[in-house]
């Protein structure tokens, strides 16, 4: 595979270096700005991102489940997680930190402009992830 996945992961779990060589760490992986769900974000919106997940879990952890390449696309499924010390933001709302080990399966389609990351399509199972810590209760 030409895509560096890990170098991709590593953006998101490790400490980042202070602005502006931040977002020029981003811009090393990412167009500015990417496009999000439809949504553009530039480099600053990513950093912001990026240290918010690593304030949620302590520490960041993640495990590659599949990956496929072909023609400019990237399709990622991996779980995210660790011991939730921080506030997880959700479609839901503001999870408040619980101190449990929380996972979220999640599907990332990346579109690749000139080897860097131009579009994402990503889905998190964040539902489940809720239920595993009683932030949620599904009712029979």
């Amino acid at each position: 595979m030409g895509f560096d996945v890990e170098a991709l992961f590593r953006l998101w779990t490790d400490p980042l270096p202070e602005d502006p060589a931040a977002e020029d760490a981003v811009r090393t992986l990412y167009t500015d700005p990417v496009v999000v769900n439809g949504v553009p974000l530039t480099a600053a919106d990513l950093v912001s991102r990026a240290r918010a997940i690593q304030g949620v879990f302590e520490p960041v952890e993640h495990k590659v489940l599949d990956l496929v390449e072909d023609d400019g696309k990237v399709a990622v499924a991996f779980r995210l997680g660790g011991r939730q010390v921080g506030p997880l933001p959700t479609t839901a709302g503001i999870v408040p930190p619980s101190g449990q080990p929380v996972t979220i399966r999640i599907i990332d389609i990346l579109t690749l402009t000139n080897g860097r990351i131009s579009n994402i399509w990503m889905v998190a199972d964040e539902l489940g992830a809720l239920v595993a810590i009683n932030a949620v209760t599904l009712t029979p």
